[in-house]
């Protein structure tokens, strides 16, 4: 039988391609936020201090209006929600091409991230919506890819951008999101309340009444998976808080350089790699492949403790990025499994809201347990870490086989 490593992306849904090709196009044209340091440091000419203190308020913006977005996707429809959220995030930054005011602009920049912060749960909402399940996890890869494609050959044209046109930075940003929404708008159906009904595969998508903690307590399997979710968010965010002053330590002068060239094999290996690792792995459980990702994890992490030469810290990267991988292709599809058809977008929020807290953490505590223990400790702690993700993501597992047993004895 002859493998083909694309066929994981045949067959799929065409509102699928049009999804993937609206990703690509968004986040290639993601020109503004990766360089917002930059440009609030060297183009307005804040302090870092009250740069950095602008850059946290953006992020934490993402959180309420990510619940918010979730929500109303939920209950006014996904398709608006996005459109909506998409046009208040591409509109917000027009004025900033044209504006001369600092304070002016970073509050059409903060508008701009409060709506961007709304997107990711109506459009994790509509693919969920349009994929059965045995197809969720292409999808989701598919997704993904698109995503890292994108933000792969983005910051190359943002770069140039921002050193010589200025203000194409901040239109080509809100032009991109047009040609984005206008894909969306164009080929993809809001699904009304009945048909949602026909999206709920399993006993578990089956619609909800009540609220959205309601429906989390009828699935404690969800809320546990959380928990543990934000332990792998944690371990994860060592990536950019860690591993740089890692690199400092052992290379001193060279550690950013090297740093930087880390971050491109991370992001060569997931353009390369993810296609290979979903059709290796599709026909696991999502919980399964999170388990393995936490090997991935334990030993990519771990082993940067103990390592000092440049070609074992990209050998580290490369495991560590296949951990993610596996995590972020199979954590969209055991939500949306476990999701009532009616509370897609609103679980997705909060799964969102669950990486936020871990990376938060992952940051404060890291920073503090740097101080007061040591550089090197960090990476025996991430291990260490690994290790409580990789039985608790397992032991969800065992735990849902024995309830399946049980129901099935019960019916006979």
């Amino acid at each position: 039988m002859k493998f083909k490593m694309i066929d994981t992306y045949r067959g799929l849904p065409k509102n699928m391609y049009i999804m993937f090709g609206a990703t690509v196009i968004n986040r290639f044209g993601d020109f503004v936020m990766p360089f917002l340091t930059m440009y609030l440091t060297i183009k307005i000419g804040l302090s870092i201090e009250i740069a950095g203190l602008i850059v946290t308020i953006c992020s934490l913006l993402g959180i309420p209006s990510s619940l918010i977005g979730g929500k109303l996707a939920d209950e006014l429809g996904r398709k608006k929600t996005y459109l909506i959220a998409q046009a208040g995030a591409a509109l917000a930054l027009i004025p900033c091409a044209f504006l001369k005011d600092p304070m002016i602009i970073v509050v059409f920049l903060m508008i701009s991230t409060f709506f961007h912060g709304a997107v990711r749960p109506p459009m994790n909402a509509i693919i969920t919506d349009i994929l059965p399940p045995h197809q969720r996890q292409s999808g989701f890869s598919l997704q993904y890819l698109g995503i890292n494609i994108g933000v792969a050959l983005g910051p190359i044209v943002a770069g140039f951008l921002f050193k010589n046109f200025l203000p194409l930075l901040f239109l080509g940003d809100a032009l991109t999101s047009f040609v984005a929404m206008f894909l969306i708008w164009k080929n993809v159906k809001d699904m009304k309340s009945d048909e949602l009904k026909k999206t709920a595969y399993t006993e578990k998508e089956k619609e909800e009444k009540g609220n959205v903690i309601g429906a989390l307590i009828k699935r404690p399997q969800i809320t546990i998976f959380l928990l543990v979710y934000i332990i792998y968010s944690f371990i994860y965010t060592q990536h950019r808080f860690s591993l740089p002053l890692t690199a400092d330590g052992v290379f001193g002068e060279s550690g950013a350089s090297k740093f930087g060239i880390m971050m491109s094999v991370n992001a060569f290996t997931v353009l390369l790699c993810t296609v290979g690792i979903t059709s290796l792995t599709k026909r696991f459980k999502p919980l399964i492949n999170i388990t393995i990702a936490g090997i991935f994890y334990a030993i990519g992490f771990g082993m940067l403790g103990i390592i000092d030469t440049y070609p074992l810290f990209i050998l580290s990267t490369i495991i560590w990025t296949i951990g993610e991988i596996l995590v972020v292709t199979n954590f969209g599809v055991y939500m949306a499994d476990n999701s009532p058809s009616n509370f897609r977008a609103r679980f997705n929020a909060i799964g969102s809201l669950s990486w936020s807290i871990g990376a938060a953490l992952g940051t404060s505590i890291a920073g503090k347990f740097i101080e007061e223990i040591g550089l090197n400790y960090i990476w025996l702690l991430a291990f260490i870490l690994s290790i409580i993700g990789i039985i608790g993501m397992y032991g969800i597992y065992v735990n849902g086989l024995r309830k399946k047993v049980k129901v099935n004895f019960e019916a006979e």
